[in-house]
């Protein structure tokens, strides 16, 4: 879903600005897949989401995904990851956190480019790294 207002083309946006588009593009991305899934109870939806929508989990997909990226696209990757924001979260390590960002402008980058089947190949990749288990 992509809105008609007007908003600023992506290179003229900070990359902590196309994170924060990012991250709820991920995040509503994530509900809309529980729901194709059938889960229905809100309580069920918000356990697996906090699961899924975490800096530890952005981070992995990340990795996984990184070998296929454009040069464009692992260049917003870099300017996410690079950006200071000031604060983490408490239960994220400032690594996950930084490549969480650097995923989430990414994502913000695509949207706000109308790079929507991209998107969707992108966060495709989340069901096989959350089956496969931990090195």
């Amino acid at each position: 879903m992509k809105f008609s207002f007007p908003v600023p083309t992506p290179d003229k946006l900070s990359p902590l600005t196309l994170a924060y588009v990012g991250d709820a593009v991920y995040e509503l991305y994530v509900r809309c897949q529980l729901l194709a899934k059938g889960f229905v109870k809100v309580k069920d939806l918000h356990h697996k989401a906090i699961n899924l929508v975490n800096a530890g989990t952005q981070a992995d997909l990340l990795k996984f995904i990184e070998p296929q990226l454009t040069d464009e696209e692992k260049n917003m990757v870099r300017r996410g990851r690079n950006a200071k924001s000031g604060d983490y979260p408490k239960k994220a390590t400032v690594i996950d956190y930084r490549y969480s960002t650097g995923l989430e402008c990414l994502i913000g980058y695509l949207y706000l480019m109308g790079e929507l089947e991209r998107i969707e190949e992108i966060l495709g990749s989340l069901e096989e790294i959350v089956d496969k288990p931990k090195e």
